[in-house]
Formats: C-alpha cells, sequence, structure tokens
C-alpha cells in the first residue's frame, strides 16, 4: 500500500511539474518576450525595445481620435534620442475603424500625420483574440489595460514591465502621459493605472 502510495505522488508531482514551472515562467516575463509583425512587413519583436520605454497605443486610422497621431509624432520626436519608443498598433476591434491592408494603414499615417514611428501590422488588442503581449498587459494591470476603444496608452519601462495605461480620452501630451514617461525615461516609476 505504501508503494502504491509513493508511486500516485510521484505520478502527481510529475504531472503537476509543467505547471509549476509554466507558473515561475509567467512570473518572469516581460514585455521584450513578445514578438509582433511590422507594418511594412518582417518580424518586430519587442526585445529590440529591450532597455527602452515603450508607449503602446491602439490606433485607428479612421477614429475620431486619430488626432492623438499628431500628438503620440511629437512625443516620439521629442524623446527618442532619450530612449523612448511609441509603438503604434492599429486594430479594427472598435468599429472596424482601421483599413484592412497595411499599405493603406502606413499610407494613412505617412500623409496625415507624418508618422515615422514604429507600427505594427493590425492586431487585435482585446478579448480571446488579443495578441499575446496585450493579454499577458491585462493580466499584468488589471482591467484599466483592456483597451476600451481606440488610442488607449500603456507604458512599459525599461525593464519590460507595465508602468501605467490611459483611456482613449487621455491625449499623449497630458501631464500625467509625460510625467510618467519622463520618469521611465530617468529609471524610476512604479507600475499603477491611469484610470479607464
Amino acid at each position: 500500500m505504501d508503494r502504491l502510495l509513493l508511486r500516485v505522488c510521484l505520478a502527481l508531482a510529475l504531472l503537476a511539474w509543467p505547471l509549476v514551472a509554466g507558473t515561475a515562467r509567467a512570473a518572469e516575463e516581460s514585455a521584450w518576450d513578445f514578438d509582433l509583425k511590422a507594418l511594412e512587413g518582417g518580424d518586430l519583436p519587442m526585445r529590440r525595445f529591450a532597455g527602452q520605454p515603450v508607449l503602446l497605443v491602439n490606433t485607428a486610422s479612421m477614429c475620431g481620435f486619430a488626432y492623438q497621431f499628431e500628438g503620440l509624432q511629437e512625443t516620439w520626436t521629442t524623446n527618442r534620442d532619450a530612449g523612448l519608443v511609441v509603438l503604434g498598433v492599429p486594430s479594427g476591434d472598435f468599429g472596424d475603424q482601421e483599413y484592412g491592408e497595411s499599405g493603406q494603414i502606413k499610407q494613412f499615417c505617412e500623409v496625415n500625420f507624418a508618422v515615422d514611428f514604429p507600427m505594427t501590422e493590425k492586431e487585435h488588442v482585446r478579448g480571446p483574440e488579443a495578441h499575446p503581449l496585450y493579454r499577458w498587459l491585462l493580466a499584468r494591470l488589471g482591467p484599466s489595460a483592456e483597451p476600451k476603444w481606440n488610442f488607449h496608452k500603456i507604458l512599459i519601462g525599461r525593464d519590460g514591465q507595465p508602468v501605467a495605461d490611459w483611456p482613449s480620452r487621455t491625449e499623449p501630451g497630458a501631464p500625467e502621459v509625460q510625467a510618467a514617461i519622463q520618469a521611465s525615461l530617468e529609471g524610476s516609476g512604479e507600475a499603477k493605472s491611469g484610470g479607464s
């Protein structure tokens, strides 16, 4: 009987090991562990930005908030030499307000707002089809990190951990966004939510 119990315990331990190992691995993950695709084609691994703060924004060309491309471009231009990356993630999750083709998205952003910050190909940013990076950010920051509309902003620190998030109506130039960016550029700041 003791041998049978020992075998059962060993079998359970072996079955549980992947779950325990997976949990430990999940705790160590950072945004740098995720890969995206660039708008103009090719891979865009987040590890390319390791050591730099990233302002991640789900965008939509035909949205009423599209004017925020101007503020995002200004934030990028002002802070890129200090290390900030602005990363646009086109999405049609809200009212299907994004073009279907990457070339159309790129042309709209360049012609209307002279956007030259990096952008990904069109992605889902909420729900079960959300890109794994967005699902991970939701797990890290909580419900406020899930975009409720286009132009939701999430700041990722130099260490690849999310710092804060802001809803669509909070513009890129808002004092709270700019203060968090500056704190991240200086290497300080802790995880908090900007509210949604």
